[in-house]
């Protein structure tokens, strides 16, 4: 992975965080009966559930190949069998869940972003 490309992860990944844990732990205003509420549940379901699908997808992927063993391989099982790319999906689901359940302009923002980049590179996995 080139330098560069790291160095923007990193700091993207360093700015959305800064940018999530200061509205949630500075501005944000939730009603005592947030935990309730169907936007937070159907959220908390959703993150929950594309979290379980990324780590699964994860799985498979790291097993792809045995050790020493080279070469381009195709991930089968899981949700690989319906979607190229099993793991940006299930990032896709975790955000989209996290934006509902913090019903916030950064979370959603997120989530959009996300599903942009990933799709794009879901994309990518089928051309040359």
């Amino acid at each position: 992975m080139p330098l560069y490309t790291c160095t923007l992860a990193f700091t993207f990944c360093v700015y959305n965080g800064y940018l999530q844990s200061r509205y949630l732990s500075q501005y944000a205003v939730y009603a005592d009966d947030w935990v309730t509420d169907p936007r937070f549940l159907v959220g908390f379901c959703l993150w929950l559930i594309g979290m379980l699908i990324n780590i699964h997808s994860d799985h498979i992927l790291r097993n792809l190949r045995k050790p020493g063993e080279t070469g381009y391989k195709i991930p089968r099982g899981g949700l690989f069998e319906y979607v190229t790319a099993a793991n940006y999906f299930g990032e896709v689901v975790e955000w989209c869940g996290y934006a509902l359940a913090s019903w916030s302009v950064q979370g959603g923002a997120f989530a959009a972003f996300t599903f942009c980049i990933l799709v794009s590179r879901a994309q990518q996995h089928h051309h040359p």
